[in-house]
């Protein structure tokens, strides 16, 4: 131990008054290939892994930024409802969990819906939080889902799904059920005012919302790797007795039987959607679209200004055997 780095110069700067201005996270771990990634690398490849191509989890928000133009956008106001109506408790309140979402996600529900432009074409764009009590469809996102589709009507422009879900909110029982036919409503209105409904299906998308409007799209995309599915895996082959293959419920394995009409990467999500609902509402693809093009490709990013040579290395780790 090196007493005066590690006892004296530490001291000196307390009592200075200076603190330590290196940030905890500059390094993430890819969760599937286990590599270390540069957090401002990864936040230009848009949580895409550099090394495997994994597509990791996003916010709402951050979703928006990546579609709109110049991450420009109008946030719909949250709709409140009931706090707690089956004054539900497991190993917490109902309400305590929500507040730690709350907390943890700085979004009032799982759902936020936002009005702005996507290569120029002006959009409404409904994303999901998996990170608020795993996305679940409660009332609160039910409302949010239902006003963004509302919006959308009354304004005469399409919209765009961006789903990640675990399924009905339990703690909200039957009132969370219902979100699912009144959401469906919803895409009905879409449908009589002849206006293109795209969904996105991330990972992971499963339960109650695939069993309604998140399987109604004019055009079902999804992203690669992402896990759609009504029941889980381990569900269904208890119940089958039968071991199901590996790619089961996986995008592409949803691709080859006609599940799904397409798998986008994530980097071309925004050029292909800006081109369909373009050719959907009957509008010239123009100039602003071609500029979606220049997409990040993947790979290992370093952000403008940010010399190569100043990124840290990556903190020691164990080697971990392939997934």
């Amino acid at each position: 131990m090196n007493w005066i780095t590690n006892f004296v110069r530490p001291r000196i700067k307390s009592m200075l008054g200076v603190k330590e201005t290196t940030p905890d996270n500059l390094w993430t771990k890819c969760p599937s290939c286990g590599e270390m990634l540069f957090q401002r690398d990864l936040e230009a490849a848009q949580y895409v892994c550099s090394h495997c191509d994994f597509h990791m989890k996003a916010n709402a928000r951050q979703r928006f930024q990546w579609l709109f133009d110049d991450a420009q956008f109008e946030e719909l106001p949250f709709i409140p409802v009931a706090a707690d109506p089956l004054k539900f408790r497991d190993e917490k309140r109902y309400p305590d969990r929500i507040k730690e979402a709350r907390t943890k996600t700085g979004q009032q529900d799982a759902v936020i819906a936002a009005k702005g432009t996507i290569a120029g074409v002006p959009a409404m764009v409904v994303a999901q939080n998996f990170a608020f009590m795993g996305g679940s469809l409660g009332m609160a996102a039910g409302e949010a889902f239902i006003a963004g589709a509302e919006r959308a009507v009354n304004d005469h422009v399409p919209l765009v799904l961006v789903v990640a879900s675990g399924g009905a909110r339990m703690q909200e029982g039957i009132l969370s059920l219902m979100q699912m036919p009144r959401a469906t409503v919803a895409v009905q209105m879409l449908r009589d005012a002849r206006l293109p409904y795209v969904v996105v299906l991330t990972d992971p998308t499963t339960g109650g919302v695939v069993a309604s409007y998140a399987m109604l799209g004019d055009i079902q995309i999804a992203e690669p790797g992402a896990v759609i599915g009504f029941s889980g895996r381990r569900v269904i082959e208890n119940t089958i007795r039968e071991k199901l293959p590996d790619s089961f419920q996986k995008a592409e394995y949803l691709l080859e039987h006609g599940m799904v009409d397409m798998v986008v990467h994530r980097h071309k999500l925004k050029e292909t959607i800006a081109r369909l609902i373009s050719m959907l509402m009957k509008t010239p693809v123009s100039a602003a679209i071609a500029k979606a093009v220049a997409e990040p490709e993947g790979g290992a990013l370093v952000p403008d200004g940010v010399e190569a040579d100043a990124v840290p290395p990556p903190p020691e780790s164990e080697p971990q055997a392939a997934q």
